[in-house]
């Protein structure tokens, strides 16, 4: 045998010179080798994740959004006419409540849990204890997958405490005090054709639509709903400030004169007499300032008419 012969003749397996069984013979690793990925290719895929991402976010952003701070509500009855029309979108403030108390004149967004229940006379159920669960059962109202609640929109007219009554001397009054409501009920309304006399129960709220001739507000749940029609304040979803459609009906909505007498206020007047401390300082120049015509920046735009 020559070189060459011996050179190019199969060599024992290891194993087998070993004395262990002989292994499978190798064989060549026929896979095609992946092409390489070009660069268009790479970031055209790191565009797609991060346009996923950012509308991830943007959704979430959202969901936040509405849950916690301000919402749109869409107006579908006629019962606050002239102030809201039907169709009409208003901004609700969320977050308004947990900086200040709810005012007589608001108008206000809420639930009808524990108090009027749906449209159908069914109560709706109570809202989960945890705030996670709150949030995720808001949040999937919200966005139209599901919804165990109805919403209604209306002025506030009596806090706890509150005698509201209506009507011996041909006005509404709260605690005795005559209510001038023309700048807000609709044109022609009567105040009210029910006569009633009730006492607003410890947290909750006696509310009432502008048009008094066709709203379905607490003096239609009196006999019907506990509480003589009153609503929990804890049901309040936030106070609509603002109206954003349509462009002919953009406008705020304060809070009517009706409600910013001073005899509806006598706490306020009281402090302002007596020199209550604000902040720690005595306001000892409060009378002095009154006089020069001074007043809050909040009480002169209150005293903005709501009728646009």
């Amino acid at each position: 045998m020559t070189y060459d012969q011996r050179d190019s003749a199969a060599q024992p397996d290891a194993n087998q010179v070993a004395g262990r069984p002989a292994g499978p013979a190798a064989l060549p690793d026929e896979s095609p080798a992946p092409p390489d990925e070009s660069p268009a290719a790479g970031k055209r895929r790191g565009s797609w994740r991060q346009l996923m991402v950012i509308v991830l976010a943007a959704i979430i952003l959202m969901l936040l959004v509405k849950a916690f701070v301000v919402q749109v509500y869409r107006i579908p009855s006629a019962s606050m006419e002239d102030t809201l029309l039907t169709g009409d979108r208003v901004l609700v403030n969320k977050l308004a409540y947990h900086f200040r108390g709810i005012d007589r004149g608001d108008i206000v967004v809420f639930s009808g849990r524990g108090s009027w229940g749906s449209i159908t006379g069914t109560p709706d159920p109570a809202l989960p204890g945890n705030p996670f669960l709150r949030f995720m059962d808001g949040a999937l109202a919200d966005a139209g997958i599901r919804s165990t609640q109805t919403y209604y929109i209306k002025r506030v007219i009596g806090l706890p405490g509150d005698r509201v009554a209506c009507c011996t001397s041909g006005m509404m009054t709260v605690n005795g005090i005559p209510l001038h409501e023309r700048s807000y009920l609709f044109p022609g309304a009567s105040p009210s054709q029910l006569t009633f006399s009730v006492t607003v129960p410890p947290g909750r709220l006696w509310v009432m639509g502008d048009n008094r001739a066709i709203s379905d507000d607490s003096r239609g749940h009196m006999t019907i709903a506990p509480e003589n029609g009153t609503v929990p304040e804890n049901q309040v979803v936030g106070r609509a400030f603002l109206i954003i459609w349509p462009p002919s009906q953009l406008g705020d909505l304060p809070i009517p004169p009706a409600f910013q007498q001073a005899a509806m206020h006598p706490e306020a007047a009281g402090a302002a007499l007596l020199g209550v401390p604000l902040l720690g300082v005595p306001l000892l120049g409060v009378p002095l300032l009154a006089a020069a015509g001074l007043r809050a920046r909040g009480r002169r735009r209150g005293c903005a008419g709501a009728r646009r």
